[in-house]
């Protein structure tokens, strides 16, 4: 069995459909980097990072958790046979609830926010709204995919989204565009378009079934999104504190949310089989297969230790280089700095894994205790008197490792836990 046989056995089934796709919408990200990169001026790209920051960290974590809990209730309908039409209704009644609920303070603060995060560019604000907007449509549909198994009209989805932004960004550099909101925009068509095309599987499998009680969605919401939102806060706090820390300083404001997005490569790969590791663990656990289940997590947890390691050590010799040359960026970051963002990266994968882990065994509690005692760590660690770019580098590293150290501990005791009680 060659090394590829080995990995593709390792991960759960469908991981590849969503791999091609992910793969393809983690290089148009790259891609839509770039293009603004090179097209946008030093303050309006600092600009553009903060709204790709927040759309990265904000947008997610009010939106995947929507997904994710669509995904477990689909994956134990599946099992039973019940079918997952209404869970479809009223999983899109939550994302534009929350939706909602995210818009407004946006059409209230809009100056205020452009202010502190856009240097007073009000169309970012609208553009900050799409996007949220696009990311509530796409995970509704992608929870219900997952779910059902339906891999290839995910990895379908991904990549079409990803093959837009693609066009699209190059289509503006292009045409020598240098309007911030424009490229920003595309994060609000891409997804959309994309979501269109792929209505059609979400629909033919989601029939009939029993009614779903608010209950099966928002049993856990409430900590996952918590759990999610800080989540997203760890991995993309860094752009934002130096933003804030450091007004000034666009440069190293541009030039972080780049080094950030290279360090963070193995993400883009990792997402490939985040969605069927759920529905696998899910599935599993609705089985009672306990075999299964712990062979499953401990395999992800040794692929995504060793993805990140791999990925770090060419991001530590190349990203230096890469940096004024792919994206444009301003030269200000070495290989320590990449050291940093790296080893913060693989960490905090392997914190989502054991995350999985938790939130399919019950421990939805546990895994939202992890992520505040991380991101207690990475605030003291970004307050503290070193230097503003090392410190929220350090911040990154050392807040994910307290969450890995958290759900390992809380992990070991939900095992000992049933092997007393069961």
């Amino acid at each position: 069995m060659t090394l590829l046989d080995r990995i593709t056995t390792a991960l759960p089934r469908g991981t590849a459909f969503v791999a091609a796709g992910t793969a393809v919408l983690g290089a148009a990200n790259y891609v839509h980097l770039a293009a603004a990169g090179h097209s946008l001026a030093v303050d309006d790209m600092a600009s553009f990072s903060v709204l790709w920051t927040v759309v990265a960290s904000v947008g997610l974590g009010l939106f995947f958790p929507v997904e994710q809990e669509i995904t477990r209730v689909v994956a134990a309908r599946v099992v039973s046979g019940d079918g997952a039409r209404p869970v479809l209704r009223r999983g899109a009644a939550l994302a534009f609830g929350l939706l909602a609920a995210v818009l407004l303070p946006l059409a209230l603060f809009g100056r205020q926010l452009a202010d502190l995060f856009f240097n007073g560019d009000t169309g970012l604000v609208v553009a900050l709204g799409g996007a949220f907007a696009a990311l509530a449509c796409a995970h509704v549909t992608r929870g219900i995919l997952a779910g059902l198994g339906r891999f290839e009209a995910y990895g379908t989805q991904l990549g079409l989204d990803g093959l837009l932004r693609i066009g699209m960004s190059l289509g503006l550099a292009v045409a020598g565009v240098e309007s911030s909101f424009v490229f920003a925009m595309v994060m609000t068509a891409a997804p959309l378009i994309s979501v269109l095309a792929t209505l059609r599987p979400v629909f033919r499998g989601a029939r009939g079934g029993s009614t779903a009680h608010w209950g099966e969605l928002i049993e856990h919401l409430g900590l996952l999104v918590g759990s999610t939102l800080l989540a997203q806060l760890l991995v993309n706090i860094a752009v934002i504190s130096t933003k804030v820390l450091s007004t000034n300083d666009d440069a190293l404001v541009a030039a972080l949310l780049s080094a950030l997005v290279l360090a963070r490569v193995p993400l883009f790969a990792f997402g490939a089989f985040q969605a069927s590791l759920l529905a696998g663990l899910s599935t599993a656990q609705a089985e009672g297969n306990t075999l299964g289940y712990r062979r499953m997590l401990l395999r992800a947890a040794t692929v995504t230790t060793g993805l990140g390691a791999v990925c770090g050590l060419f991001a530590v010799a190349l990203g230096p280089a890469l940096l004024p040359a792919v994206f444009g960026a301003p030269d200000v970051l070495g290989a320590a700095d990449f050291a940093w963002l790296s080893l913060g990266t693989t960490l905090y994968m392997l914190a989502m894994v054991l995350g999985q882990a938790l939130l399919t065994s019950g421990g939805a509690r546990q895994q939202l205790l992890a992520w505040i005692v991380g991101t207690t760590v990475l605030i003291a660690v970004t307050l503290s008197p070193l230097e503003l770019r090392t410190r929220v580098e350090i911040a990154y590293a050392v807040g994910s490792l307290a969450v890995v150290t958290s759900m390992t501990l809380a992990l070991r005791a939900r095992v000992s836990y049933r092997s007393v009680y069961s």
